[in-house]
């Protein structure tokens, strides 16, 4: 099992920063966002652990649970990479996020 501590760090720094901004950032589309990335890395999960059932949405709990809902699919993630690179690359997916979500 790989070392998932930079994926998860990154995912926590991110949620923080959800937690502490502004509704009117959250509004803009941080929290959208945010929720796409939760939904992608759910995603990924499920193709890990049930191969070939269609994927299940991440329900939108609403701007102030995103936060919440990105730490617990990032978690569902980390607990199924199997390489280095898969964490590298979930790694660069919230970096990205973040980086488009202006946090």
């Amino acid at each position: 099992m790989p070392d998932t501590s930079p994926f998860l760090s990154a995912v926590e720094q991110f949620a923080d920063r959800l937690r502490a901004a502004p509704q009117s950032r959250l509004q803009r589309g941080a929290a959208a966002r945010a929720l796409a990335l939760a939904q992608a890395l759910a995603t990924r999960a499920q193709e890990r652990e049930e191969p070939g059932t269609a994927p299940r949405l991440m329900p939108d709990a609403g701007m102030f649970a995103v936060a919440d809902q990105l730490t617990v699919a990032a978690h569902d993630l980390a607990a199924v990479l199997r390489t280095a690179d898969e964490v590298e690359e979930a790694t660069a997916l919230v970096t990205e996020a973040r980086a488009e979500a202006n946090l």
